[in-house]
C-alpha cells in the first residue's frame, strides 16, 4: 500500500509553529499584565498604609508627615496614572493577540480537518485498488481452472 502524503502538510506544520509563536507572546504579555497589576496594587497599598498611619496620630506631630506625603503623593499619583495607562495598553494588545491566537487556531483546525478528509479519501481509494486487484486475481485464476479443466 502507498504510504499517505498531503500537500498541504507544510503549511500545516507552519500554521502550527505559527500559533505556538503567537501563544508564546500571548503569555508573556499576560505575565507583563500581571507584573503591572501587581506594582499598582503595591502601589496602592502603600498610600493606603501611610493615609492610615496617619491618621491614627495626634494632630501635632501629623503635620509635618502629613506635608511630606502630600509631596510624596503627587509622585507617586502620576507613578500610578503611568501604570494605568500601561495597563490599558497591555491589555488592549492582549485583546488583539488572542484574537490572533485564535484565527490562528482556526486555520489549523481547518486545515487538520482537511488532512482527515483527505486520508479517509486516500484509504477508500487505496481499499478500491486493492479489491479491484484481488478481484482480477480472483478472475484470472477461476479463468485459468475453467481452460484446465476442458
Amino acid at each position: 500500500m502507498k504510504r499517505f502524503v498531503w500537500r498541504l502538510q507544510r503549511v500545516l506544520d507552519i500554521k502550527t509553529k505559527e500559533e505556538q509563536k503567537k501563544r508564546t507572546e500571548l503569555l508573556k504579555l499576560t505575565e507583563e499584565l500581571a507584573e503591572a497589576r501587581g506594582q499598582l496594587l503595591i502601589r496602592q497599598r502603600i498610600l493606603e498604609d501611610i493615609i492610615d498611619g496617619l491618621s491614627g496620630e495626634e494632630p501635632r506631630e501629623r503635620l509635618g508627615e502629613q506635608e511630606l506625603f502630600l509631596r510624596y503623593s503627587a509622585t507617586t499619583d502620576e507613578q500610578i496614572k503611568k501604570l494605568k495607562d500601561r495597563i490599558q495598553e497591555l491589555e488592549s494588545r492582549q485583546r488583539e493577540k488572542i484574537a490572533e491566537v485564535l484565527e490562528a487556531r482556526r486555520f489549523k483546525e481547518g486545515l487538520e480537518k482537511l488532512r482527515v478528509e483527505a486520508k479517509a479519501q486516500f484509504i477508500k481509494e487505496q481499499e478500491k485498488l486493492e479489491q479491484k486487484e484481488l478481484d482480477e486475481v480472483a478472475s484470472v485464476s477461476f479463468a485459468r481452472k475453467m481452460l484446465t479443466a476442458r
